[in-house]
């Protein structure tokens, strides 16, 4: 496996950790089309929240534009502070009961054939949320029984009950971002034990045999043998989807970009992740976690 321009650094992406410059490659036109607004009013009637606009994701435009989104169920607030995510911090209110339903008329609403569901972390909640989850799949399933549905989870902190719960409600596809390389967990705030508890999860969905699904952000000072590993890693857990993007720093509280990947670099590292052996891989600077979802599934079903 050729793996020696996997970290190279175009002039583009150059400059002081913490300090590059953004590249031309990930600027985005403000969305314009009719679809984008459509969204925007169905989300604000149902009284939804959507990973698109919490998270601040570059292809909301594109996204919304193609009738396509990710709900944040749980609300919008999460419990804890990953040093690279946009998502508001602190307690959060009580999860709304009418939730589940109300995504539902969403989606059948916007006729959608492929919905993303995710969540804010909840470990104020004792089942994390895993019930509502649960609920939430049910009620797309009943008002829309064509769509297919994947979940964006979170941990659990660690529950198999709370996992199996989300698996028996029957998601077409098990998506838990593993997000980075082990070594720079203590970067993104999060526990060095968390990454390997991030692989359990995606283990133990497989072993379920639910179509496991993971995302990888770069440019947070990764070195390439890292990445390596952390693909074997993915595989040995039985992954069999990936998505890699561009970290893009939110704000100033947040941990600082030292490396803008050129798209070039994009392509080989998916060709180096195929070699690994996953079913699809999709990467790209503005690539995220929910981008291009129904293709990747829809891939991965040909390849079965």
């Amino acid at each position: 496996m050729n793996t020696t321009a996997l970290i190279s650094e175009p002039p583009e992406g150059k400059g002081t950790p913490g300090r590059c410059k953004k590249p031309v490659w990930l600027k985005v036109k403000l969305p314009s089309d009719p679809n984008f607004f459509h969204i925007s009013e169905v989300l604000k009637t149902h009284r939804l929240h959507t990973i698109c606009r919490s998270a601040r994701c570059p292809n909301i435009g594109e996204c919304w534009s193609n009738r396509t989104a990710t709900f944040l169920i749980l609300g919008d607030t999460c419990t804890r502070a990953c040093g690279f995510c946009a998502v508001a911090k602190g307690r959060p209110s009580a999860p709304d009961e009418a939730e589940p339903e109300n995504v539902a008329r969403a989606v059948r609403s916007l006729g959608l054939k492929y919905a993303v569901i995710t969540s804010v972390t909840r470990d104020d909640l004792a089942d994390g949320g895993a019930s509502i989850f649960a609920r939430t799949i049910r009620a797309v399933r009943e008002g829309s029984p064509w769509t297919k549905i994947e979940v964006l989870v979170p941990d659990f902190d660690g529950s198999m009950e709370a996992l199996d719960a989300v698996l028996e409600a029957g998601p077409d596809i098990l998506n838990h971002n593993l997000e980075t390389t082990e070594s720079l967990y203590p970067i993104i705030r999060r526990p060095a034990g968390n990454y390997r508890r991030s692989l359990e999860v995606l283990a133990a969905a497989k072993r379920r045999k639910a179509l496991a699904k993971s995302g990888l952000i770069v440019g947070l000072g990764e070195r390439q043998e890292d990445i390596l590993q952390t693909l074997s890693d993915l595989r040995r857990a039985g992954c069999d989807l990936l998505t890699i993007g561009q970290y893009l720093r939110p704000s100033q509280a947040n941990a600082p970009v030292e490396k803008y990947y050129s798209p070039r670099e994009f392509d080989e590292l998916r060709t180096i992740a195929l070699a690994f052996g996953f079913a699809d891989v999709v990467a790209g600077p503005l690539v995220r976690s929910s981008f291009h979802a129904d293709k990747l599934y829809a891939s991965a079903m040909g390849r079965t």
